[in-house]
């Protein structure tokens, strides 16, 4: 954790979590240290509701129910809630039953423990019907998920988290906020003169450009670069294209896109990833305003996107 004044308006602290960077910005300094104890533990509190990393997380033990009805906490189903809309409004592109191809993909442990592997290519599998989110059956806080279906809810849950965070602080608090969860950024309350100032870059040596956002906005960057390892020689990413049950063709190294949550913005970053040549159209049609990066580095936008600086 490393926190610090930014000015004398503005405080922050960064650390790790979900093996990725946290980052947490306070319009009052005096309010941070308990912000971020604020931050934590609902972070950890989700973790265990819904990591498919952890033996003893609630997704987890949905798996051993065998397709028979569950109780699941408020928090589960509010994250579960969030994924089968995303896949309803996104037609399936961005789906939740995607665990098991993510397995055979290698994706099965924390990423932290993944990166810098190479483990052997499974054996070709057949499959006659692919699972899909109408699979699953949400009522209140009941759900049963189908004996061969294993649900990963990572195209969602730092989104859900993200805006959960910001509002949580800025309520409880009286302060603006800006939360950013590997680069799933929302923001709640007042904002610093001028806007929350955002670079968007996902490496050091990828096209780059800082924005603003106005308080209460929200950006998010999906990405084919940031989380890759080697399976059987090759390099895979972590963004499975439902229809094929593989890694989406890298047609966008990375795609951002702000909206009124992180929640909205990253639906639609991550579906223009598995879209690939067909995410302009339903980019445009959207409104939202996005910037994508193709895989030869070319910088595109759609819509209102910021002026870059």
């Amino acid at each position: 954790m490393t926190p610090r004044t930014l000015d004398d308006r503005t405080a922050a602290a960064d650390w790790e979590v979900w093996s990725t960077r946290a980052r947490l910005v306070v319009t009052d300094p005096a309010q941070l240290v308990a912000a971020q104890r604020t931050m934590r533990e609902y972070l950890d509190a989700a973790d265990r509701a819904c990591s498919r990393f952890r033996d003893d997380s609630e997704l987890n033990g949905l798996t051993a129910r065998h397709g028979r009805p569950a109780v699941v906490g408020p928090l589960l189903a509010e994250y579960l809630r969030a994924a089968l809309a995303v896949a309803e409004q996104t037609a399936g592109d961005v789906d939740p039953t995607v665990g098991a191809a993510l397995v055979r993909l290698g994706y099965d442990r924390d990423f932290g423990l993944l990166a810098g592997t190479d483990t052997p290519a499974p054996p070709q599998v057949v499959i006659a019907r692919r699972p899909d989110y109408r699979a699953i059956l949400l009522h209140q806080q009941t759900v049963t998920v189908p004996r061969e279906v294993r649900l990963d809810l990572g195209a969602t849950a730092k989104a859900v988290a993200a805006d959960r965070c910001a509002d949580l602080i800025a309520e409880r608090f009286g302060c603006g906020v800006l939360v950013s969860l590997g680069g799933d950024i929302a923001t709640a309350g007042s904002a610093p003169e001028g806007g929350w100032q955002i670079e968007v870059r996902d490496g050091p040596n990828e096209p780059g450009c800082r924005i603003s956002l106005p308080a209460g906005a929200a950006m998010a960057t999906s990405s084919t670069i940031r989380r890759r390892w080697k399976r059987g020689g090759h390099l895979v990413h972590h963004i499975v294209d439902p229809r094929t049950g593989v890694a989406a063709e890298t047609v966008w190294r990375t795609v951002s896109v702000a909206a009124d949550t992180c929640l909205t913005a990253n639906a639609a970053a991550t579906a223009a990833i598995v879209r690939g040549h067909d995410a302009l159209g339903p980019l445009r049609r959207s409104g939202l305003p996005a910037r994508l990066v193709d895989r030869g580095g070319r910088v595109g936008t759609v819509g209102a996107w910021p002026a870059e600086r």
